[in-house]
């Protein structure tokens, strides 16, 4: 295993790094050294000065005067070229990955780095496919480098990026900064990303982690910095002597306040109002179950067992092979009907990912929150503008969406901004059913803590809240009731309240199914 010495030249290093856009700096003398050998932590809300500090140290941004950023101990001119900083030693893994589906893993890993012959450069395919083999290999990925990227798994994808990012670095030098790449794993998925990691980082490569998954950056980091508002709020802080409360409270500023606690029952049970009936789809079967108006229910499960088509399947978003929603005044064959028919029973969805499937990113918040209540509020000849800027600027006052304006474009959001955008826009439909998946996935502890009390407020107005996620902190903190779906034993409520004793059912009821299965 390879360790660094307190001597030895940093990996990288910054110094003075400030960056200001017009008349406002948004980020001011911000320091990060990285050692060979280390998995470093950056953290901070969206807004804080990660995602400049990222792309000033790629090429992206030009810095304000007088910064000093070097890698191995070689200064590097600025501002920096990509071509110069990757040369160097630096690489990134973007959130989306940047994979193409439609090419091979041999592909994606040397896109930008193709082995050619000849005046002509074409592309040597046999050289292409053993430079793909060879870097699959050292870094320990088992994948067919001929299958296409499209039919992989999600760690697979996550791997076969990474790959493509170490593809030019020598075992042992470099530097990979992962800009929440892992957003979408979770589970043993996520911990085997996390080994791929741990074993680069062994052999004396370092890495950068931006993430907004505290539990996340510190199971897998050796120390961390931390933003607020483009400052220093932390400095290469070893990971192993701060706690969640810790992070949380460098991140937001001052004392962080326990806004939430997990809803107490209150007097009689809740009349069941929606009623899911026999909801078949590709992976969950015979789904039932209930849920009261002013209820939020949590719906969990193993990933990858099904439970995470049910949102899709309960909105019309998918068809379902079977199944319908009742509610007060429709019922909804969810096999003949879509997301219409959904619609117009008052059911609602926040899908898990935004940027495919929630919001157009080149229009603007007024433009987003109002879109779906168009040809409800408006005549063919004529949509008032009032009543859209009306209901975003309360949006925006309601969630704390920033910036402020609403002919803001969602592209220039941050991800929790966007997010809030999200919901905000189906919040104003006025539903009987709100379902959610993943909602605060990859947003910061502040955006969480908005997006949560949304919730609250929404059932607190007799909305049905159905909030389909892996996060344990949030269903623990958010739910009424929670029902952890198995393939054998449907939908099954839990009685644990923490997320700990949470995470523990949810794989008990897994290893229950598995020692009753016959083998």
């Amino acid at each position: 295993m390879f360790t660094a010495t307190a001597t030895a030249t940093p990996r990288l290093e910054v110094r003075s790094l400030s960056k200001t856009f017009g008349t406002v700096q948004v980020l001011t003398d911000a320091e990060l050294t990285v050692t060979a050998g280390e998995i470093h932590g950056l953290a901070g809300q969206n807004g804080s000065g990660k995602s400049t500090l990222v792309k000033i140290l790629t090429g992206l941004y030009t810095p304000d005067p007088g910064a000093d950023y070097r890698v191995d101990g070689a200064p590097m001119r600025l501002p920096v070229r990509w071509p110069d900083v990757h040369a160097a030693g630096v690489s990134v893994v973007h959130q989306d990955l940047g994979l193409l589906d439609q090419l091979t893993v041999a592909e994606n890993i040397c896109v930008g780095g193709f082995p050619t012959v000849g005046l002509s450069r074409r592309i040597d395919r046999r050289k292409r496919d053993d430079l793909a083999a060879r870097t699959l290999q050292r870094l320990g990925v088992e994948v067919d480098p001929s299958v296409l990227v499209g039919s992989l798994s999600a760690p697979e994808r996550a791997e076969v990026a990474i790959a493509r990012a170490l593809r030019d670095h020598a075992v042992g030098t470099g530097l990979i900064i992962l800009d929440e790449s892992t957003r979408a794993l979770s589970g043993d998925d996520l911990a085997r990303v996390h080994g791929m990691l741990r074993r680069i980082t062994a052999e004396g490569s370092a890495a950068i982690m931006i993430s907004h998954n505290l539990t996340e950056l510190m199971s897998v980091t050796d120390r961390m910095t931390i933003l607020r508002d483009g400052h220093l709020a932390g400095a290469g802080l070893p990971t192993h002597d701060l706690s969640e409360a810790d992070i949380a409270r460098r991140i937001l500023g001052g004392q962080l306040q326990e806004t939430l606690a997990r809803p107490t029952a209150n007097g009689p049970p809740r009349t069941p109002t929606i009623f899911v009936s026999g909801l078949t789809g590709r992976t969950c079967h015979g789904v039932d179950f209930t849920v009261a108006r002013g209820e939020i229910l949590g719906v969990t499960g193993l990933p990858g067992n099904g439970y995470e088509e049910i949102p899709y399947l309960l909105t019309g978003a998918q068809k379902a092979a079977s199944g319908s929603i009742r509610t007060g005044t429709h019922t909804v064959d969810l096999a003949r009907g879509g997301v219409a028919a959904c619609l117009r029973a008052g059911v609602v969805l926040v899908p898990e990912r935004r940027e495919r499937d929630g919001l157009a990113f080149d229009l603007s918040m007024r433009d987003n929150i109002s879109l779906p209540a168009l040809r409800r509020r408006g005549q063919p000849w004529f949509v008032s503008r009032a009543w859209q800027i009306s209901e975003t600027e309360s949006a925006i006052d309601t969630l704390d969406i920033k910036p402020r304006s609403p002919l803001t474009l969602i592209k220039e959001l941050s991800g929790g901004n966007q997010q809030k955008v999200l919901l905000a826009k189906w919040l104003t439909m006025g539903p009987q059913v709100l379902v959610l998946h993943e909602p605060t996935q990859a947003v910061d502890v502040g955006a969480r803590r908005d997006i949560l009390e949304a919730l609250r407020r929404a059932a607190g107005s007799q909305v049905a809240v159905i909030l389909v996620s892996s996060e344990p902190e949030d269903l623990a903190v958010a739910c009424d009731r929670v029902l952890v779906y198995s393939p054998a034993a449907g939908l099954t409520e839990a009685t644990a309240t923490t997320p700990d004793a949470l995470i523990s059912q949810i794989y008990a009821t897994d290893q229950t199914e598995s020692a009753g299965s016959p083998s």
